[in-house]
């Protein structure tokens, strides 16, 4: 646990907090898988000037074509695509609620197909992490928790967040050829391609069972070149080397990250204090990160 890794494990939390405010935001101008689509599409053009190498006849993208294509399927397709249909569908703070359960999958995904032990420090700084994630959802008062119900959405962002948890332990099986491995660009484009082309038979599908309009303006297009770039790329490459570096299991304990970054960004825009429930929100967070980390 290097200062280093706890900067690219906390890069993502940051940018996906924007990327669940931009999704709400634009859900009324562009369908949910739509603009997953269109989000991953922008994020293929900027990543190919630095690897278009990768797509050669002979490139080692080509002969390990079933791993990519399964890496682009849950972290490019399905996981986003759920993520925005969430959003669309249930509201901010249970899609939040749900994702927090996020370090709980990456231990039962990890002990069920990749041979991972669960620690009694992991189970108790999963407590702790997520511990901090109601106080901030509840804004320090435990009776508002009493009001929250789940709906569809919410249903989807469990498959979400399993989906995600699954991804990230492919992350760490040495598969990948050093060629593509150490380079980062290329390695990051080459599930991109594939999960490009899942999302876009996922739209097709959406278009398919329903007419929809966009909207296309500024607000759309500044919104589609934030969520390409930053929770996208940056987030996605931040991830895969924090993962890679200390494994999934305690890298799940930084997603818990999210909703507190969410409401200092809502606090940010409707020009709101921070209160002491956010300090003390961090403080279990962190804390649960910091137990679940010790050997």
């Amino acid at each position: 646990m290097t200062p280093s890794t706890v900067l690219l494990l906390t890069i993502p939390p940051v940018l996906w907090a924007g990327n669940a405010v931009v999704g709400r935001a634009v859900n009324e101008l562009v369908p949910p898988v739509t603009l997953n689509f269109l989000r991953w599409a922008i994020a293929l053009l900027l990543l190919l000037p630095l690897s278009y190498r990768i797509f050669a006849r002979h490139s080692v993208m080509w002969h390990n074509w079933r791993r990519f294509a399964l890496l682009g399927l849950l972290g490019v397709g399905l996981y986003n695509t759920l993520q925005y249909l969430a959003l669309h569908t249930s509201s901010p703070i249970n899609v939040t609620l749900v994702a927090a359960s996020m370090p709980v999958w990456m231990m039962l995904i990890g002990a069920l197909f990749f041979g991972s032990r669960i620690s009694a420090v992991q189970v108790f700084g999963a407590f702790l992490s997520i511990g901090g994630v109601l106080i901030v959802l509840s804004r320090g008062n435990w009776r508002a928790l009493l009001s929250l119900h789940l709906v569809p959405g919410d249903m989807l962002m469990i498959v979400a967040a399993i989906v995600w948890s699954y991804y990230s332990w492919l992350l760490t099986l040495p598969r990948d050829p050093p060629a593509i491995r150490g380079d980062w660009s290329a390695f990051l484009l080459a599930q991109v391609a594939f999960g490009t082309g899942w999302s876009a038979l996922f739209a097709a599908a959406e278009w398919g069972m329903a007419a929809h309009a966009i909207q296309w303006g500024w607000p759309l297009a500044g919104a589609l070149l934030f969520v390409a770039i930053g929770p996208a790329i940056i987030a996605l490459r931040c991830w895969g080397v924090g993962v890679q570096r200390i494994g999934p299991t305690i890298a799940g304990f930084f997603s818990n990250l999210t909703p507190l970054f969410a409401a200092l960004m809502s606090s940010a825009f409707l020009g709101e204090r921070p209160h002491a429930y956010h300090a003390l929100a961090f403080a279990l967070i962190v804390g649960g990160i910091v137990v679940s980390s010790r050997r």
